[in-house]
Parts: C-alpha cells; sequence; structure tokens
C-alpha cells in the first residue's frame, strides 16, 4: 500500500542541499515522489510518496539518518534535536510529467 506523508523541517535550502549530497543520486528503493517546497518561514515542506511505509522506514534507517545526524552533530554536537513530526496523508492520485 502507498505511504504517502508531509513533513516541515527547521532547515533551508542550503542545508537540504547538503543533505542531498551526502544521499548520493542513487534514488532510494520504493521512493515515488520527494517533493522539497520552500516555506514562508525560511524552513521546508517535504511532500513524499512511497510503495510502503517499510520502504521509508527502510530509507530513514539505512540512508538518511546516517546523513542527516552527521550533519546535525556538526552543529548541535551530541544533543541532536528531536525529529520533526510526520503528518500521514491519504493518497488518491500521482501524476508526474514526462520530466519526473
Amino acid at each position: 500500500m502507498p505511504y504517502a506523508f508531509v513533513q516541515d523541517v527547521p532547515i533551508d535550502a542550503a542545508f537540504y542541499g547538503r543533505i542531498r549530497a551526502g544521499l548520493g543520486v542513487e534514488p532510494p528503493k520504493g521512493l515515488i515522489s520527494h517533493v522539497v517546497i520552500e516555506r514562508a518561514d525560511g524552513g521546508l515542506r517535504y511532500v513524499d510518496i512511497w510503495e510502503s511505509e517499510q520502504d521509508w522506514d527502510r530509507f530513514v534507517e539505512d540512508r538518511l539518518h546516517p546523513v542527516v545526524h552527521r550533519l546535525l552533530a556538526d552543529v548541535f554536537g551530541d544533543d541532536l534535536p528531536a525529529e520533526p513530526e510526520v503528518s500521514t496523508a491519504t493518497l488518491v492520485d500521482v501524476w508526474v510529467g514526462a520530466s519526473g
């Protein structure tokens, strides 16, 4: 069953760029769509769609957290901030253009 969520994160586009660089170019298994939108307050909003919640969980543990925790440790040391809340969503449709 597809898994969709929205997550607001208190980082800017430059920090996000460092995360993406650390993740490499290979798309994660199970990723359907990952959209990043800049919020008016300067933070970012992620809108993600995955083939399953298990694919998302595996990506978080195997690839995302190792990169993010290393980058956050540069800023916060051993006192890492809490994970931003994830709001799950009910997926109705995915329409991807030719360039997607």
